[in-house]
């Protein structure tokens, strides 16, 4: 079913990026549809809103904002067993959570302090996906580190549903609801963006925007990214999976099927030095693709150009390349998978062994699923507490300590010929109080 890459033999001077292929997602081109739709919702607001909720979503809600019954009524009604997973993964989340936040330091030099001071952001807009998919976990991997952050406005916004009266997915609300989350919008696209940005109607503006979504999405982050600060630009799910000949065709196949599910632009690549595990994951394939729900979506992912098998001579090419790719979720399927995974460099977060499927990542494994895609593993990170923090520098020194590095301050500041700099020292220094 998925079409073979092999690597083989190849030189050290391959470019591994380039050998295993993305979807081709333009979000330049996205941009200039995304333009008149947030620059329409800066300067008429909820109207215009209404008018791109009826284009896109079919349904233009009476308000914008969900009404507090709504919500209420969302987790009365909410499946036991839905409940009680989203429990979990919310008791699991803030754990890691609540162990990775930051405290302040405190660096000494004399009397003199400079305190590296965190403080969370003032307010977030978070943004879930409702469109092929409600994202309930979504919610969870946005709202949790927000709150552990400290954060002391957080609003949320989702798609309106034609087939729920206008108002998010009721599982989403119900979602919030659970976790305290009062204010959501019903408000889906570029346009949440742009009401996030600018402000509309009852939705203030927000300080970051964060959360997974589709390509005007993305590219409505980019083009409001300075007006409003945003986590990443998320793009089509990815996994990769480095296997041996001791991984279970069987447990492949299905986590490769697991991020196609997503979508068509979905890439799940397999990097193997065994052909017969290659082999044997092909007709697992087969035989699980036909049997899920939503078995059209998936083998187009599938057979697209952005997902493959590919071949390697052992696993340190293997590694090589998965390093190189920076998926956004890696499988580690070998034997020693835990010192294999231990060399990764690059990607949005590693599940080691037969037993940590990425689908485990997405809902209950106390890790986040908000992940950077596209190759951006190599330089940045998933969504956490860190993502809704910032630091400042507190700067506390007295007369002596001033005194202490006053001459240093002075020559460098002579160096870059700004004298003025040296004499705004000089003068605390020299200058007698009362005359």
């Amino acid at each position: 079913m998925m079409r073979r890459i092999d690597l083989r033999g190849a030189s050290t001077a391959v470019d591994y990026r380039a050998a295993v292929p993305r979807a081709e997602v333009d979000v330049e081109a996205a941009l200039h549809a995304v333009r008149p739709i947030c620059e329409a919702v800066r300067t008429r607001g909820v109207e215009a809103i209404s008018e791109l909720s009826l284009r896109f979503d079919g349904v233009a809600p009476d308000n914008i904002r969900v009404p507090a019954s709504a919500l209420a009524k969302a987790l009365e009604t909410l499946d036991p067993a839905v409940r009680a997973g989203l429990e979990e993964s919310i008791r699991r989340l803030r754990a890691s959570c609540e162990a990775e936040r930051e405290s302040d330091t405190v660096t000494t030099y004399g009397a003199a302090t400079v305190t590296h001071r965190i403080v969370p952001v003032g307010r977030v807009g978070l943004y879930v996906p409702g469109g092929v998919a409600p994202l309930v976990s979504s919610v969870v991997m946005n709202v949790v580190p927000a709150q552990v952050a400290g954060v002391g406005s957080i609003a949320l916004t989702s798609s309106p549903q034609k087939d729920h009266g206008g108002l998010p997915h009721p599982t989403i609300l119900a979602a919030c609801a659970l976790l305290g989350i009062e204010e959501v919008y019903a408000v889906g696209g570029a346009q949440a963006i742009a009401m996030f940005a600018y402000g509309a109607g009852p939705c203030a503006p927000v300080d970051l925007v964060t959360g997974p979504g589709s390509i005007h999405t993305v590219a409505a982050k980019r083009l409001l990214k300075g007006i409003v600060g945003i986590d990443s630009e998320a793009g089509p799910t990815e996994i990769a999976i480095l296997a041996d000949d001791s991984a279970e065709a069987a447990f492949v196949a299905a986590d490769l099927i697991s991020q196609a599910e997503h979508d068509v632009l979905a890439a799940s690549v397999l990097v193997t030095p065994s052909e017969q595990l290659a082999d044997d994951v092909d007709a697992e394939l087969e035989k699980q693709v036909f049997a899920t729900r939503h078995s059209e979506r998936i083998r187009t992912a599938l057979t697209a150009r952005q997902s493959a098998i590919v071949l390697v001579d052992d696993l340190e090419q293997g590694l090589a390349v998965v390093d190189a790719y920076a998926a956004e979720h890696l499988e580690i399927q070998t034997v020693d998978a835990a010192a294999w995974a231990a060399r990764v460099r690059n990607a949005g977060a590693i599940f080691v062994g037969s037993f940590a499927p990425v689908s485990l990542g997405d809902y209950c494994a106390g890790s986040n699923h908000v992940l950077p895609t596209g190759g951006c593993a190599c330089y940045s990170s998933g969504l956490s507490v860190r993502a809704f923090l910032k630091s400042m520098h507190v700067v506390d020194y007295g007369r002596d300590a001033l005194a202490e590095v006053a001459d240093h301050v002075v020559d460098l500041a002579e160096a870059e010929d700004l004298p003025a700099h040296g004499a705004a020292v000089r003068i605390r220094l020299t200058h007698e109080s009362g005359s």
